[in-house]
């Protein structure tokens, strides 16, 4: 297969995805800007979804104009294995990550592809994404809008003050994510500690520009087969997690900081000084947080000597995070 400069990959993972998949292929068939290939890396189905792509990419008159690839793996990889393994098989120098359950809105992909055409240091955009039953009826919400996403850190996203934003939490979906291959030389392999595309996300923010999109340009399919799905917290599921038990979360977010910080050193160069010293503030404070004591009256001087210093704003939710250290259980 013969590429030119910003030709598109689809890697698109499936996993017995059959009553959705064929709406997804046909989305991306019916695109103004064609993908040139579609690698599909499908996790030990034992329906037929394989066998709906193939069909429906035939059906769409696209089997002459879309290279398929098909990987199939037993026992399945997990999702974010999966996804490394359809991404490394990509071959096309822009590589759109794709759900088998969503929808993408017509002219999604040129719009998505413009912006790499016009601005050679961007590695990854992302977008907002309507959210949808699983008739594909709207629910009202969008995909920033449940996530309770601030314009403040879309603005700085803009700007190009990822890394300060992602500090705190991550705002990238895989499904609403076109990157540059050449950020895989820096992103593979993907740690155990990660999910692919918040991975992905952190690479393209410490070590150059990304960027993002603000209208909905997928329906993002809510339904109860979903493996990573989404909906905005009520105050009952807020007050819920803040008394909590602490469990290994701290723990595992610890090792998420570290596994970024590591990444970024062995980078050298490639990351600003400044992104390497922010990043060991973060692990800093996240093992401050794994390291509170059991008991709630104990923590709270330490936690609140932490806020004054304005870690909890730099690194996490902020007050958020402090009334969750505060109450929640030992």
């Amino acid at each position: 297969m013969e590429v030119a400069d910003l030709d598109v990959s689809v890697a698109l993972c499936t996993r017995k995805g059959a009553r959705y998949v064929a709406a997804q292929v046909e989305s991306i068939c019916a695109q103004d800007l064609m993908p040139r290939e579609i690698v599909v890396s499908d996790d030990a189905s034992t329906d037929n979804t394989v066998a709906i792509v193939q069909e429906t990419i035939r059906r769409c008159g696209m089997a002459s104009v879309i290279d398929l690839t098909v990987l199939r793996n037993d026992p399945p990889l997990g999702v974010t294995r999966n996804f490394e393994q359809a991404i490394e098989a990509t071959r096309c120098p822009l590589i759109a990550l794709c759900d088998q359950d969503d929808v993408w809105h017509a002219g999604r992909l040129a719009r998505m592809v413009s912006p790499f055409r016009q601005r050679a240091d961007l590695l990854l955009l992302h977008s907002d994404a309507r959210l949808v039953d699983d008739a594909l009826a709207p629910l009202g919400s969008t995909l920033f809008h449940a996530l309770e996403v601030k314009p403040s850190e879309l603005a700085a996203i803009q700007a190009g003050a990822a890394f300060e934003i992602f500090l705190r939490r991550n705002l990238v979906t895989g499904a609403t994510t076109v990157f540059r291959r050449s950020l895989l030389g820096a992103a593979l392999p993907f740690p155990a500690e990660w999910v692919h595309d918040e991975w992905l996300a952190a690479i393209a923010a410490a070590t150059g520009r990304m960027d993002v999109l603000i209208e909905p340009l997928i329906d993002y399919r809510q339904h109860a087969s979903n493996q990573i799905g989404v909906r905005k917290p009520t105050l009952a599921d807020k007050i819920v997690k803040a008394v909590a038990p602490r469990g290994d979360k701290h723990r595992k977010r610890l090792g998420r900081a570290e596994a970024l910080l590591q990444r970024l050193t062995l980078l050298g160069g490639a990351v600003p000084d400044s992104h390497l010293q922010a990043q060991l503030g973060k692990v800093a404070h996240q093992r401050f947080r794994t390291d509170l004591p059991a008991n709630r009256l104990a923590r709270i001087p330490s936690v609140l000597a932490e806020a004054l210093r304005g870690r909890y704003e730099r690194f996490d939710r902020g007050l958020q995070s402090v009334v969750q250290d505060l109450l929640e259980r030992g």
